[in-house]
């Protein structure tokens, strides 16, 4: 088991990094450094319509984009519960493959997976997801919560080295668009009840999430729940 004082020397690990790429990487790399696991899956994750998005995978072999990773999390219930309870969830064997999707069986030496949420105060704004781990590692409630832990601290660092313009910034009518976007409602809703166009609608989208400096709708949902902008 890792030791406090180790656990918060790999945690000031994660204030080196310099650019939000770098951020990521180091996300993965101290968590990798601390548990015993062979790879780390980080997603981010919005509350509109519960979409997970994948970011990045780390391996000993390197990092790869993993963009292409789109699920709607409610399809997997072990990540969904440890979104819904906020702690670090584990699984292994006909489990495993109840509550995970083949995508997710990279070799026929994965069967098990754990799911650490980060957190952000009360928000859930990402995860990270492992399916290989070293040979003997020992998943009990011990790591369990120690991983928990660890997505609560990443939610800490991500909070201080947050650039991302201030929300309030957005006008009222981008803001008005965004909060019912997270409503479920369509962009025909949205011009048949605001009594704008259609293209209108998207134009607020299109600079709202330029102001966020994120890269879809959801991910601006998600941003704007993490920053209690929109509850």
């Amino acid at each position: 088991m890792t030791s406090q004082y180790t656990f918060q020397q790999q945690i000031q690990k994660l204030e080196e990094a310099t650019c939000h790429e770098e951020r990521l990487f180091k996300i993965l790399d101290v968590y990798m450094e601390l548990y015993p696991v062979r790879n780390a899956y980080l997603f981010r994750f919005s509350p509109l319509g519960f979409l997970g998005e994948g970011i990045i995978l780390l391996t000993a072999d390197g990092m790869v984009h993993i963009g292409d990773i789109r699920d709607d999390v409610r399809s997997l219930p072990i990540i969904y519960s440890a979104i819904h309870e906020k702690k670090a969830k584990y699984c292994s064997g006909i489990e495993y493959l109840k509550q995970t999707s083949s995508k997710y069986i990279t070799s026929s030496s994965v069967h098990s997976v754990v799911v650490v949420p980060i957190c952000f105060r009360s928000v859930i704004i990402g995860y990270i997801c492992t399916n290989e781990f070293i040979k003997g590692a020992r998943i009990d409630e011990i790591l369990l919560s120690s991983l928990t832990r660890y997505g609560k601290e990443v939610g800490k660092f991500l909070e201080k080295s947050d650039n991302v313009e201030d929300p309030q910034f957005l006008s009222k009518r981008e803001l008005e668009v965004m909060r019912r976007i997270a409503w479920g409602e369509s962009t025909k809703e949205m011009a048949d009840l605001m009594k704008i166009s259609e293209l209108t609608v998207k134009q607020y989208v299109k600079t709202a999430i330029k102001k966020l400096g994120v890269v879809n709708r959801s991910h601006a949902i998600g941003e704007l729940f993490r920053r209690g902008i929109i509850t």
